[in-house]
């Protein structure tokens, strides 16, 4: 397995690339965020897990996952940052990352999302996912309404996925939590209710199509 680390920190760089070699990863190391941005849009299908620092000279790491997600990158992205607020890791998580990892980490820690993020299965899903007026394009991550496009964020995309390709289910909002940002957390006791409200804004939905199950979680029929 190959990993792209972007870390400036060159002694924590360092470190880690070392201890993951020992775990029997390839691992190519990036400094500078904009050259991240360039390696991943130029050739993503290289790795297999991206590992990026936030706080990056040449461009923000939030910045940059935003960017390359953009452009169609499907690569896990853990993000590591010492800032480890509510509100930071939000806007991390929002960006694209697939989980955030603040400083200072364990590790062991770190190697376990790794591994977690590798067990995903790749590429078992339709193209197209179609319900009434709505149609997903999962491969490029396009979704229109009533023939419309209209523009989603990464997130909201993966929980509007999610509750159409499980629709008629009841979907708790821990389990939201965990396909999207890869772990329930309790500080995150709100984020999936205001996705919801940011869908049925830009969907004009008034509750007909994301229906709320109170005390329980949220469905599509």
């Amino acid at each position: 397995m190959k990993i792209l680390l972007v870390e400036d920190n060159v002694k924590l760089s360092k470190s880690i690339k070392q201890g993951l070699e020992q775990e029997g990863f390839a691992v190519d190391c990036l400094f500078d965020g904009l050259l991240a941005e360039s390696r991943l849009k130029m050739s993503s299908d290289e790795y297999d897990v991206v590992i990026l620092d936030r706080m990056l000279p040449g461009k923000d790491g939030v910045l940059v996952c935003r960017s390359v997600r953009d452009s169609g990158v499907t690569v896990p992205i853990i993000m590591l940052t010492a800032l480890d607020t509510t509100g930071d890791k939000v806007e991390g998580l929002d960006s694209g990352a697939d989980d955030y990892l603040a400083k200072p980490f364990e590790f062991s820690e770190l190697v376990a999302r790794l591994h977690a993020l590798l067990r995903r299965p790749k590429n078992l899903a339709p193209d197209k996912v179609e319900l009434g007026d709505i149609e997903l394009d999962t491969t490029n991550k396009i979704v229109k309404y009533k023939g419309k496009e209209i523009t989603l964020t990464l997130k909201e995309f993966m929980v509007l996925e999610y509750l159409i390709k499980n629709r008629g289910k009841v979907i708790s909002r821990d389990t939201l939590y965990s396909h999207a940002w890869d772990f329930a957390d309790s500080l995150f006791s709100n984020t999936v209710d205001v996705h919801i409200k940011n869908l049925r804004k830009k969907l004009k939905d008034n509750g007909k199509i994301i229906q709320t199950v109170r005390g329980l979680g949220y469905k599509i029929q």
